[in-house]
């Protein structure tokens, strides 16, 4: 003899229960707005260390800072030692303070303006790494979106299958208990 309806009933309300927590987790999985927020987590830890190799980590600051003065510019030599882009940043940079503070000479001006094409050639690598990341991010992203899409119809469409097989089934069962009664 076959399951009573209330069984069967039973059963598909818990098949139903299963579906419905597969399909919100599926959901969150491949939702548009929780890929971008992976993908930007994943773009900003990039940025973070390449700027971390680059100049260095808080940790690496606070410790030369509390060594005194002396310490502070052994550190920053250590730090850069081996990194020439990172070096010539910050001299850049220092060099700009200090010309922002004094008047300019003829002479100042044509060094600036070498250390400025100096720090454009020695910065492209940088920027075209940037890019890449970037156009690999979105390439990347677009990719599982639409990934993702396709694997919610698939299962979507599964289950929906699934459903109209198992309700089928009841059904049959529910009318050969009626008709065997």
């Amino acid at each position: 003899m076959g399951q009573s309806p209330e069984e069967l009933n039973t059963e598909i309300e818990q098949t139903r229960a299963r579906m419905a927590a597969d399909i919100d987790t599926l959901q969150d999985r491949v939702s548009p707005s929780a890929i971008v927020e992976r993908r930007k987590r994943a773009a900003r830890d990039r940025v973070g260390s390449v700027r971390d190799r680059v100049m260095g980590t808080a940790h690496d600051v606070g410790g030369s800072v509390s060594s005194g003065a002396g310490g502070v510019s052994e550190s920053a030599q250590q730090r850069f030692e081996g990194n020439p882009i990172g070096a010539g940043l910050v001299a850049f940079g220092a060099g700009m303070v200090l010309a922002s503070l004094l008047p300019a000479t003829r002479a100042e001006a044509e060094a600036a303006h070498r250390v400025v094409e100096t720090a454009r050639e020695q910065g492209q690598p940088l920027v075209d790494q940037a890019r890449e990341a970037g156009q690999q991010v979105a390439s990347d992203l677009k990719d599982a979106a639409t990934d993702a899409a396709q694997q919610v119809k698939q299962s979507a469409q599964e289950s929906a299958t699934t459903v109209q097989d198992e309700g089928r089934s009841a059904a049959q069962s529910v009318r050969d208990e009626t008709t065997t009664s």
